[in-house]
This record gives structure tokens, C-alpha cells and sequence, in this order.
């Protein structure tokens, strides 16, 4: 009889015992709350609850930064990288000295008359030096002196020597800055189609030489013809050791 008293006794004291150890947890559950409960209304307490209950993430996600202006490539040949929204929108509200001048008349008169006076240069030259098939060279000498001058000058030199369009074209060469980017306009056609004349004019006066047509031939297709087509716009070109790393806008 005392030894079943015992064991019910030992039960109700084990009951007790955990019925208190619930009570500790649910009033330490309650003091973990780091914020007063008294003074907030019953949506913005269950909202807070909601949060405390969310397992917070101690992981950091870094994203990758791009830099559309600023970007070092190992490749020797890549295109350039689209413009952003603020470039696009000030290169076509901006009206862009640097090529404006292209348009205009008597423009074009220009290549003739820098044609005329690389003649005149080249013949007197040759003269002096006494060379005798004067005529050929001097032709010859004016097609790649023009083609090497009209690259250096619409392919190579990028951005616009006017500081008025903040910056937006600072990584386009000439070419690509002639009537916002537009192929086969007035001015890329003639710009095009002028130094194939200034071969077919060489290749007359050359007496149809097979060396000079060649040369002229070679010097008009890959310097003047080339880099003015539609597959070459943003197309760049690294030599290792020549050209820098580039700098894209």
C-alpha cells in the first residue's frame, strides 16, 4: 500500500515539475521580445511578431559593378559595349559640332582640293629627287597618303574636341559619330565611294602597273573602303604594343 502511494506521489511531483519548466520557457520566449508590447496596437504586433519569427540571413550578396566607361579588354578584337540610357539620350539631343560640318556645302570640296594639293606636294618632291616615273608615284603616293589620313582622322581620334555634350561621345571615333550612327546617309556614301574613285584615277595613271595596282588596290580596300562599312561600326582593333587598353564609353 506505502509503495503505491509513492509512485503516485513521484508522478504528481514529475507533473509539477514539467507543467513549471513550461511555464519558464513560455515567460523566457515572451523576455526575448526585444520591444515594448503595451503601447502598440494589435496589427503592428503581429506584424512584429511575424518578423522576429523570420530566420535572418547573415550572407551577403555582392553584385558585380559594370562600368560602361571604364573597361580593360585582352582580346585584340571586341566591339563596343552598348552605350547606357543617358548616353543614347544625349547623343541624339545633342547637336554635335564635331561632325556637323559634313553636311554642309562645300564640304565635300574639301577632298578635292586636299587631293590637288597632295599632287602638286608629291610631284614636286619626286622632281627633285629626280625619280622617273613621276606620274605613277605621284599617284600612287596621293591615294595612300589620303587614305592614311582620312583613317587616322574617322576611325582613330575618338570623342569631340567641343566640351558640350558631357562626355557622351568620348569613346566614339568621327565615323561614328556622322549622323548619329545612320549607314549609307549622303555623307558615309560619298566618304565611301571617294577613295574607289581615287583607286580607279591611280590605277589609270599608273599605266595598269600590276605592283602599283596592287599596292593602290590594297592600300584603297583595307584603309579606305573597310573600316567605313556597316559590319565594322564599334568594331575595335587592339595591336599589343601600339594601342592601349581600351576606354569604353
Amino acid at each position: 500500500m506505502s509503495n503505491s502511494t509513492n509512485v503516485s506521489d513521484r508522478k504528481s511531483v514529475e507533473s509539477k515539475g514539467s507543467s513549471v519548466s513550461s511555464d519558464v520557457d513560455d515567460n523566457k520566449i515572451t523576455e526575448s521580445i526585444p520591444f515594448p508590447t503595451d503601447d502598440l496596437e494589435p496589427d503592428t504586433l503581429a506584424t512584429r511578431l511575424i518578423n522576429s519569427e523570420k530566420p535572418r540571413s547573415t550572407s551577403i550578396s555582392i553584385k558585380p559593378v559594370k562600368d560602361h566607361r571604364r573597361r580593360r579588354s585582352s582580346s585584340i578584337i571586341s566591339h563596343v559595349e552598348p552605350e547606357s540610357i543617358e548616353d543614347e539620350t544625349d547623343q541624339q539631343l545633342s547637336m554635335n559640332a564635331n561632325v556637323l560640318w559634313i553636311d554642309q556645302r562645300g564640304a565635300w570640296l574639301v577632298h578635292f582640293l586636299i587631293i590637288v594639293i597632295l599632287k602638286v606636294i608629291t610631284t614636286l618632291l619626286l622632281k627633285s629627287n629626280h625619280y622617273k616615273h613621276i606620274t605613277e608615284m605621284s599617284w600612287t603616293l596621293t591615294n595612300t597618303l589620303y587614305c592614311c589620313g582620312s583613317y587616322i582622322m574617322f576611325h582613330m581620334v575618338k570623342g569631340s574636341p567641343f566640351d558640350l555634350n558631357g562626355g557622351c561621345f568620348d569613346n566614339l571615333t568621327m565615323w561614328e559619330q556622322i549622323d548619329h550612327g545612320e549607314q549609307f546617309t549622303p555623307a558615309r556614301k560619298f566618304l565611301i565611294l571617294f577613295p574607289i574613285g581615287l583607286f580607279l584615277i591611280s590605277t589609270h595613271y599608273s599605266r595598269f602597273s600590276l605592283m602599283m595596282f596592287i599596292f593602290n588596290f590594297v592600300v584603297c580596300v583595307c584603309i579606305g573602303v573597310i573600316p567605313k562599312l556597316p559590319w565594322t561600326h564599334k568594331l575595335r582593333i587592339r595591336v599589343p604594343g601600339i594601342s592601349g587598353p581600351q576606354t569604353i564609353s
